[in-house]
C-alpha cells in the first residue's frame, strides 16, 4: 500500500511545447482543417492523437502537404532548405522552439566566424539534424567520441548542445572537449534549456524522499528518458517509464512508501493525473503532495497571424 505520492515540479509541458501544441490548435481553428504538420508536432502520442482528432496530419515531409493547405514545422526544428520552402507557400507557421532557433543562429555565427563545430547530442533526432544544416558541424553523444573526434582547425573550435539534454548529461563530454582543446568556445547565453534541468534538478530532489519514481512520458521522448535516468543515478533504482496508465498493470508497487511521480517536458497533465488516480484507486488511496523545487514564469510569443 503506497501511503503517499509526491509530484514533482515543474513536470510536464516545457515552454517551447505549450507554444507549438498552442500554434496548431490556433490553426486548426483559424482555417478550419488543412493543417499539415512536418514530423510530430512533440514526442507524446497524446497529444499527436489529441490533434490528429482535431483535424491535423503529420507528414514527415513538406512534399506531402497539399499547395493549399497549412504548413506547419515541429517544436525539434528544421534544415534551413526546409524553412526556405516552407516559407515560400502560402499559408505556413513555424513551430521551432525559440530556443532552438537561438542554437540554429549560433552555428551560423560559429561558421561565419571561421570555427570548427560539434554538437553534442543524439545522431538522428529531428533537433540535431535540423541545427546541422544550418553550419557544417560533427556530432558527438559520448566521451569516448569527444576523446577521438578530429577536426579541422584545432585551435579555432566551438561546441553546441541539443536542447533537451542537461548540464549533467553533457558535462562528461565538455570536460574531455576542454582537456583536448583547452580553448573550446561555446555560446555565452548557453544551449541547454533550463526546463530541461529544471526537472532533472526536481527529480534529484524528489529522489531523496521516495521508494520508487514514476515519469510519464513517451518512450521516444528524449528529455522523458533523461528524467527516468537521472532518478535512477540519484539512487532510486525502482523507476518506471511509462507513456500512460495502461502500463501500470507491468509494475508493481509492492513495498513502496512514498512513491514520486514526474513527467516529460512534452507530456500533458491529464496523463499525470491518470497516473494518480490510478495509483489511489488501486495501492490504498495515499495522499498527494507537491515538491516544488522552482517557479517556471517565462512565456514564448505566438506567431502574430495567430496572436
Amino acid at each position: 500500500m503506497v501511503e503517499k505520492i509526491i509530484l514533482a515540479s515543474p513536470r510536464g509541458f516545457c515552454l517551447g511545447v505549450t507554444r507549438a501544441v498552442e500554434i496548431v490548435n490556433k490553426a486548426l481553428d483559424k482555417h478550419n482543417g488543412s493543417v499539415y504538420v512536418r514530423h510530430k508536432i512533440v514526442h507524446n502520442e497524446k497529444v499527436v492523437n489529441d490533434l490528429e482528432d482535431k483535424g491535423a496530419v503529420f507528414v514527415e515531409s513538406l512534399s506531402e502537404i497539399p499547395n493549399d493547405a497549412v504548413a506547419i514545422l515541429s517544436a525539434h526544428g528544421a534544415p534551413p532548405e526546409v524553412e526556405t520552402k516552407a516559407k515560400a507557400r502560402e499559408k505556413y507557421y513555424n513551430a521551432t522552439c525559440p530556443l532552438v532557433k537561438k542554437i540554429h543562429n549560433q552555428a551560423i555565427k560559429f561558421e561565419q566566424e571561421g570555427y570548427s563545430i560539434i554538437i553534442i547530442g543524439k545522431q538522428g533526432h529531428q533537433e540535431v539534424i535540423g541545427t546541422m544544416g544550418y553550419a557544417n558541424m560533427q556530432v558527438i553523444s559520448s566521451v569516448e567520441e569527444a576523446a577521438n573526434i578530429e577536426v579541422e582547425h584545432p585551435d579555432k573550435i566551438a561546441y553546441l548542445t541539443q536542447t533537451t539534454l542537461s548540464m549533467d548529461d553533457t558535462a562528461g563530454i565538455v570536460g574531455k572537449l576542454k582537456e583536448r582543446f583547452p580553448g573550446i568556445e561555446h555560446s555565452k547565453k548557453g544551449d541547454i534549456c533550463k526546463a530541461t534541468q529544471n526537472r532533472q534538478s526536481a527529480v534529484k530532489e524528489l529522489a531523496k524522499l521516495c521508494d520508487y519514481i514514476i515519469v510519464v512520458g513517451s518512450t521516444t521522448s528524449s528529455n522523458s528518458k533523461r528524467l527516468a535516468e537521472t532518478a535512477m543515478k540519484s539512487g532510486v533504482g525502482r523507476t518506471s517509464l511509462v507513456p500512460d496508465k495502461t502500463y501500470l498493470n507491468d509494475i508493481t508497487l509492492a513495498n513502496t512508501n512514498i512513491l514520486g511521480i514526474t513527467s516529460g517536458a512534452s507530456v500533458p497533465e491529464v496523463l499525470v493525473n491518470d497516473v494518480i488516480n490510478y495509483v489511489q484507486k488501486n495501492f490504498g488511496n495515499p495522499s498527494v503532495e507537491t515538491l516544488e523545487y522552482v517557479i517556471e514564469n517565462t512565456n514564448y510569443v505566438l506567431p502574430k497571424e495567430l496572436r
